[in-house]
């Protein structure tokens, strides 16, 4: 495999936990408007996105592989936990 050939891997390895990230961020503005009025975008997105991430390498060493049931269920729950953080919980 050549580094473009392993770009491409890492790139849709995490293409899923972004996707996943800035459209939770983005709903749960439109959700909640007004009680998120004061938490940027970015920041519900970036926190979302890295909790997936996180999750992803996790599913990835406990099964070996990418792509099970397991791994998006954690992802959305972990997703939710952290849009809960640093929208409404102590990390605002």
């Amino acid at each position: 495999m050549g580094p473009i050939d392993a770009l491409w891997h890492l790139s849709n390895l995490f293409l899923s936990a972004l996707l996943l990230g800035a459209l939770a961020a983005a709903l749960a503005k439109l959700l909640w408007r007004r009680e998120l009025a004061g938490v940027r975008w970015r920041r519900l997105a970036t926190a979302a996105a890295a909790a997936a991430a996180a999750v992803v390498l996790l599913g990835l060493v406990v099964f070996g592989r990418d792509g099970r049931m397991a791994t998006y269920a954690g992802m959305v729950l972990a997703t939710a936990g952290a849009l809960w953080w640093r929208g409404f919980g102590p990390g605002r």
